[in-house]
């Protein structure tokens, strides 16, 4: 069986997020895809963030019409020690060993995330552990990807790479030393968290990003205001 893991803030989640999981699980089967919002993401831990229960609530309302799709709370607070940071190595351990030697996880990334991949906690021991599926976008290049990786996955004719590789689009399977990715064309959704939180304090509707039931809880509950 496959199974996706799909982690970040989702602050908010939106149509872009559900469109990168659609696109993933049909392309490469996958059985299930969890969204796992972090309580405290590596890269975040300096800017403010909407409180993980209402983070939580969004990507479940979001979800609930996918049978595939599960809100999943394996870096509620709860699940570590207050303040640390969710680590995705831990969090693809954990989901490994409740899988079945026969099943296949999938890690679900866009091409602005996997950017900097390399600076990860554990960068390599982490593309070891699972496939990624990157979700892709025009302006990439295959060699955009490959320099992408640490500097010790990365082969050695990356630095050589004649023009047309240099050119030619992020697309189909990469299979290399200590990583395996599938990079996934076709999702052209140009939408923004920090625009949609910009938007939701200055009133504006958000369904055009969200789903009607997100754009609800958020006027609900006042999120992003100023005066939140």
């Amino acid at each position: 069986m496959n199974i996706g893991l799909f982690g970040g803030s989702f602050d908010p989640i939106h149509r872009g997020h559900l469109a990168l999981a659609q696109a993933a699980a049909s392309r490469y089967a996958l059985r299930q895809v969890l969204f796992v919002p972090a309580n405290v993401p590596p890269h975040k831990q300096e800017q403010p963030l909407t409180a993980f229960v209402h983070r939580y609530a969004m990507v479940a309302l979001a979800t609930q019409d996918d049978r595939r799709f599960v809100a999943s709370l394996l870096e509620a607070p709860e699940k570590a020690v207050p303040a640390c940071a969710n680590y995705s190595i831990d969090t693809v351990r954990h989901v490994k060993r409740t899988l079945k030697k026969s099943d296949r996880l999938f890690f679900l990334i866009g091409m602005d995330a996997f950017q900097d991949i390399a600076e990860w906690h554990e960068a390599q021991e982490l593309l070891a552990e699972c496939d990624f599926v990157v979700a892709s976008r025009p302006g990439f290049s295959l060699r955009d990807v490959v320099m992408s990786l640490p500097e010790d996955l990365r082969p050695a004719a990356a630095m050589t790479m004649t023009r047309a590789w240099q050119k030619r689009a992020a697309s189909g399977d990469l299979v290399l030393p200590g990583v395996r990715l599938h990079l996934l064309n076709g999702v052209r959704q140009n939408v923004s968290a920090t625009a949609i939180r910009t938007a939701a304090a200055q009133g504006k509707p958000l369904t055009r990003w969200l789903d009607p039931r997100v754009a609800n809880y958020i006027r609900k509950h006042g999120l992003y205001r100023k005066d939140a």
